[in-house]
């Protein structure tokens, strides 16, 4: 065989291999999703710092319906509420769900075997009523309509936005969603109507109904262990547990007013998320707690019980703790700190120290009382029956035995 001849059945060869077949698209059936390469920016009118603007990209394969969302960063949350905007845009969901293989959506998708998808993402198209459906690896054409309309939308809103400059998030997002109804209301070059009048007329009436609640994007916080007392912490406070699951390690999911304990894909229980402002707070459910181990919140009848437990002194400066306080919630703390030094030393103590606190300060608080038991000022006085069998010297202030002169008499001889 001759070279010209081995060139032209190569050529023909090779021209076989890229033949391609056209994709028939159904209406309704599926939703495109990825991010566009192209950013933009935002300045502060105030400072003049700028920040960069990244595109997220939908459309509807049927009809090319278009619609974008500016975000400031490409992470989890924001992944997940440009999807929440997207769904409100199209008014409706599909059955199918096509990304790229992010991680903000996919875990991993080899080659062979079963795709593992990010536990949000996944609770974000169950709530939609959608299946993700990632394109394969390295296989744009997989997904070709959001890759062209990531294109398109690209340089329509690069050339359409190159003479503004905004200064926030939200002045960006509005003159985008201006210039979406202008872009999907272009005809179409090579078909009839538009993307709008194809997206009303043919596709949107077969969109699966939106749940009534749009859904709410949650943080997770994974592995935290069931303290004792079947609460478990998080940001400085504390939720409480199913006893059954002391010691066990949870997760938690959290929103922007609901705290969700999970264990193994199950949910354990549900919390109202305590204020950003709160600290060592606890929100319990009171059948969370087993009979025996009861949990009852701190209180001024709770604190002044166990002062009358101590002695009438420590009673006295408990009640007048509570009583310089405009709230009794403000004394909780300061009481209780008292409280707490007679599992220290003891309760007969505490009561001793409280009695020479009120001799010399009206109100005692801690920082009187705790310098009282660290340096033995109540025990002072109490010296046995028997001491003045230690030595003659012994002194009558009580604070310790001094030996008398004999006993060192003989000493170093």
């Amino acid at each position: 065989m001759g070279y010209d001849r081995f060139c032209k059945l190569y050529a023909a060869y090779v021209q076989k291999l890229g033949v391609t077949s056209g994709v028939e698209h159904r209406a309704g059936r599926a939703i495109e999703v990825d991010w566009a390469g192209k950013t933009l920016r935002i300045v502060d009118p105030v400072t003049g710092d700028s920040s960069t603007a990244y595109l997220f990209v939908a459309v509807l394969p049927f009809s090319r319906y278009a619609f974008v969302e500016p975000t400031l960063d490409m992470a989890q949350n924001s992944w997940l509420r440009a999807h929440v905007a997207m769904y409100e845009w199209f008014g409706g969901s599909t059955p199918r769900l096509v990304c790229d293989n992010l991680k903000t959506g996919v875990i991993k998708h080899p080659r062979e075997g079963e795709v593992v998808l990010n536990d949000a993402y996944r609770g974000l198209a169950e709530h939609y009523s959608a299946a993700v459906l990632p394109g394969r690896v390295r296989k744009p054409k997989d997904k070709p309509s959001a890759e062209n309309t990531v294109w398109h939308a690209t340089m329509a809103l690069a050339g359409a936005m190159r003479d503004h400059q905004f200064g926030s998030l939200d002045e960006l997002r509005t003159a985008i969603r201006a210039w979406l109804v202008e872009y999907n209301s272009r005809p179409f070059q090579k078909r009839d109507g538009s993307r709008l009048s194809v997206f009303e007329g043919e596709e949107k009436p077969l969109l699966i109904a939106l749940p009534p609640v749009a859904y709410e994007v949650m943080d997770w916080v994974y592995g935290r262990r069931v303290q004792a007392n079947s609460h478990v912490a998080y940001a400085r406070n504390w939720y409480s547990v199913p006893y059954a699951y002391v010691g066990s390690t949870v997760d938690l999911r959290i929103g922007a007013n609901t705290l969700e304990i999970r264990r193994k894909n199950t949910r354990l229980c549900t919390h109202r998320l305590l204020p950003a402002s709160a600290s060592n707070k606890y929100s319990t459910n009171g059948a969370d707690l087993s009979g025996k181990t009861m949990w009852r919140p701190w209180d001024r009848k709770r604190c002044e019980q166990w002062a009358n437990r101590i002695g009438p002194d420590c009673a006295t400066v408990i009640g007048k703790l509570f009583a310089m306080e405009r709230l009794d919630e403000q004394a909780v703390d300061p009481a209780l700190a008292v409280l707490r030094l007679s599992k220290r030393y003891s309760a007969q103590r505490l009561e001793n120290a409280c009695s020479l606190a009120l001799q010399s300060v009206a109100s005692p608080r801690y920082a009187h009382i705790g310098p009282i038991l660290e340096s033995g000022q109540d025990i002072a006085g109490e010296i046995p029956d028997d001491a003045g069998d230690h030595g003659a010297d012994g002194g009558d202030d009580g604070a310790g035995w001094v030996r008398g002169g004999d006993c060192y008499a003989n000493m170093g001889r």
